[in-house]
């Protein structure tokens, strides 16, 4: 069996990768592990669980509760929430675990279970390890040990869990948001209700699209993935801006007034400069990816503050800002983290001070925004070759060797191999698009030659 849990939890197609045996057999699992651990120890165990619109979140949950109550941990159910205030309710109640069951910008098909470790951090590495073998185990072999009579879990509908998250989100923001007319795209996702809530609490004129889930139409056509919806109604009904979330709200990309996409790079651009004058950036520091435009680099490198890059994921981006002790960073698509005042990324809560920060300035996004150059850049996917020889071709590293040499300090290079498929990501950065695409033109073909 390939290894279950990815970089974001358990993910798959809901009833076909992911069935609700999958489901309740990974949380008595998770339950036996963290009692192992001594996570219980001393106390009745309780987990928070919660989970996106999608119509197979329904059975999923039913099984993951099943799941809990049967190895005796109490569980509140606090239905449809974003991710992060799923992980936010596990810490302010001092829950023993918390699961979230959304595929996040995944289709509708698809599903997932994410679990949190007590203070709504995401389980340690280890720990899904165990949680794995230990279902395996048990999948194949010996029964578990059940408690009876009292000591099963207890089931309860928590619903404060909305009005509470959001008071959290309007606590954090430094400033109201009085006069500003904002467009929210939910996707039909786990935020439906919590962002327009926090956005019209803070003093917004909120317009709301995409905020009638049904179970079905997640992520359909509209969301961070899909912005022109959003573009649109930004210009029709002249608001400052507009922001979108993904199925889950753990991302937030935005929208200036003229219809032009801020990407997550302009949003931590913007954002590390009003940390910085509010004394909130530690070390005057930004955590991002190796994926991040060039453009982000040199805005931050111009404005005096240090960059820190990670390899793709936002659990690399975590782990650098807690290792070190900073406390901004996140991703290009969106997936920003605010470490005072979340545990995860977090979009309505990006999207809320990227607010905040307009209203406080009274510039525009636009105007915010351009604090960087997105530079042109190019990706190539180059199918059915050797990913594993990437650093070892010859060939391939003076290719390289050359083409950066060819666009010197305002261009870049970058050669990822696919983390799941046969193919090589050739991406090139360069202050002019044709020679970007010049040059990722060339170098790819050297990947199909060299490691075909």
């Amino acid at each position: 069996m390939g290894r279950l849990f990815g970089t974001d939890g358990v993910r798959g197609v809901a009833n076909a990768d992911l069935t609700a045996e999958l489901a309740l057999g990974l949380s008595v699992a998770a339950a036996h592990v963290l009692a192992e651990a001594g996570t219980f120890e001393g106390h009745r165990p309780v987990a928070v669980v919660g989970r996106d619109p999608r119509a197979s979140g329904e059975f999923l949950e039913a099984a993951v509760v099943a799941g809990l109550a049967s190895a005796g941990v109490d569980v509140l159910r606090v239905g449809v929430l974003p991710t992060p205030a799923v992980a936010h309710l596990t810490g302010a109640l001092g829950a023993d675990l918390g699961v979230m069951l959304s595929a996040s910008h995944n289709a509708m098909p698809d599903n997932g279970i994410k679990f949190f470790a007590r203070g709504g951090h995401k389980l340690a590495d280890e720990l899904e390890d165990r949680i794995e073998s230990v279902y395996e185990e048990h999948r194949t072999g010996a029964p578990w040990q059940r408690p009876t009579g009292s000591g099963v879990g207890r089931v309860k509908s928590y619903d404060q869990g909305l009005d509470q998250y959001v008071a959290h989100l309007i606590g954090v923001l430094p400033n109201r948001l009085d006069g500003l007319k904002i467009v929210l795209d939910e996707a039909h996702g786990a935020a439906a209700r919590v962002s327009p809530e926090a956005f019209a609490r803070a003093g917004a004129e909120v317009i709301t699209i995409g905020a009638q889930p049904d179970g079905l139409n997640i992520n359909d056509g509209c969301g961070s993935t899909h912005l022109e919806l959003l573009k649109a109604a930004v210009v029709e009904h002249k608001a400052d801006f507009g922001v979108a979330h993904d199925g889950d709200a753990d991302r937030c990309l935005a929208v200036d007034h003229t219809g032009a996409e801020v990407d997550g790079d302009q949003i931590l651009a913007v954002l590390a400069l009003a940390m910085r004058e509010h004394g909130t950036l530690r070390h005057d520091t930004v955590v991002a990816t190796v994926m991040s435009n060039l453009g982000f680099k040199l805005a931050m490198e111009g404005q005096g503050l240090a960059l820190v890059q990670t390899a793709v994921g936002d659990r690399y981006v975590l782990e650098s800002m807690k290792e070190h002790g900073f406390a901004l960073g996140g991703e290009q698509s969106g997936h920003v983290i605010i470490l005072d005042h979340a545990t995860t990324g977090d979009g309505t809560l990006t999207g809320l001070l990227l607010a905040a920060r307009v209203a406080e300035t009274g510039r525009s996004l636009a105007d915010l925004a351009g604090v960087m150059e997105r530079l042109p850049q190019v990706l190539i996917n180059v199918p059915d070759v050797d990913r594993t020889r990437v650093k070892t071709s010859a060939e391939l590293t003076a290719a390289v060797s050359d083409a950066e040499r060819e666009l010197g300090s305002t261009g870049r290079v970058l050669l990822r191999p696919s983390g799941t498929e046969p193919l090589v990501r050739v991406m090139v950065e360069a202050a002019d698009i044709e020679q970007a695409r010049s040059v990722a033109g060339r170098l790819a073909d050297v990947v199909k030659s060299a490691l075909g």
